[in-house]
């Protein structure tokens, strides 16, 4: 759980990634697409950050960004307290077996024409020097750790079900002892049936080894059961962030709220007390986000200030933060 007597593993400050719009012969910019648009948070070491939002908030790119998968527009990423924004090459390299990744899609990312032993040990290859055997023991020791059979290292991805694929990525990501592993939806391609026992192996990894996790996610239920503590961004933007408990018992954000209403109650009997927040209108487009709010144009509940001023990034309680002009 989420103590404030550890130190944070991770720290993002101000994180800014655009992506230039180019038209014409020239490939001049005429604009950008704001993917994400200033963020901060904190990781600490040994929790779980859910990151939560509707398809295109920009959850996936703050996920590769703090990876350094992208060449960030602005601000600081700093990992284990050293500043990952701004390296390059040979730096950028030695700081990449701390920090791994795992994919939404387990079949789009594992290369169909290795074997599952050669594919858990590319990592080995790249960035430590050891013998064959030294490596076909540690793929035999990761493939225990993510529950699957020694005997099929020498099979190929199309041969396994979606969560066997899942646990194969699990496994190459886990190679070479990372500190922190963003898992983007790592779940959301499963079965139902399959998600769950996915979710627990992540979880009894992170026990084991000690690990940190930038959790990305729209399946609100399950970042419950998971995250330490939770950030709900919108439009690229984060709106509110605070410990599990408290956000869902006490969503501050009308964003947050909304959201929440959503989520369908295991009792239905009880769920006809809850409000359904039902949003007007569409996403505005990232490359063109409205003047003021990013949620105002869909507000419920918003007034004049909303479209004119953008709120400021701000303390609401303890461990508990949000934008917004309305929350005292």
């Amino acid at each position: 759980m989420f103590d404030e007597a550890k130190k944070p593993l991770l720290k993002v400050d101000n994180l800014k990634m655009h992506f230039p719009i180019l038209r014409g012969i020239m490939k001049r910019q005429v604009g950008a697409v704001k993917a994400v648009d200033g963020i901060s948070f904190e990781i600490m070491e040994g929790e779980t950050l859910g990151l939560v939002g509707e398809s295109g908030c920009g959850k996936s790119t703050a996920g590769r960004c703090v990876l350094r998968l992208y060449e960030v527009t602005d601000g600081k990423i700093e990992l284990d307290g050293q500043d990952i924004a701004t390296l390059t090459g040979g730096g950028l390299r030695a700081k990449r077996p701390e920090m791994q990744m795992i994919f939404q899609d387990p079949q789009a990312s594992l290369n169909p024409r290795m074997t599952v032993g050669s594919i858990i040990s590319e990592p080995l290859y790249e960035h430590r020097k050891m013998t064959k055997h030294e490596r076909r023991a540690r793929v035999d020791e990761l493939m225990d750790a993510v529950g699957l059979a020694r005997r099929f290292a020498d099979r190929y991805p199309h041969e396994f079900s979606g969560g066997q694929r899942q646990r194969i990525g699990i496994a190459r990501a886990l190679a070479l002892n990372p500190k922190f592993i963003v898992c983007d939806e790592p779940i959301a391609a499963l079965d139902v049936s399959i998600q769950a026992q996915v979710v627990n192996l992540l979880e009894g990894l992170q026990e084991k080894l000690g690990l940190t996790y930038l959790f990305i996610s729209h399946d609100l239920s399950m970042v419950r059961h998971l995250a330490d503590r939770v950030a709900v961004m919108y439009l690229g933007k984060l709106v509110e962030l605070g410990d599990s408990e408290t956000l869902y018992t006490n969503p501050q954000h009308p964003y947050t709220q909304a959201l929440l209403s959503a989520v369908p109650h295991p009792d239905p009997a009880k769920a006809g007390n809850i409000d359904r927040v039902i949003l007007q209108g569409d996403v505005p487009s990232p490359a063109n986000p409205p003047k003021g709010c990013n949620f105002c144009t869909r507000c419920p509940v918003a007034i004049d200030i909303c479209h004119k001023d953008e709120p400021e990034w701000r303390q609401i309680g303890e461990g508990h933060f949000a934008a917004c002009h309305l929350i005292e």
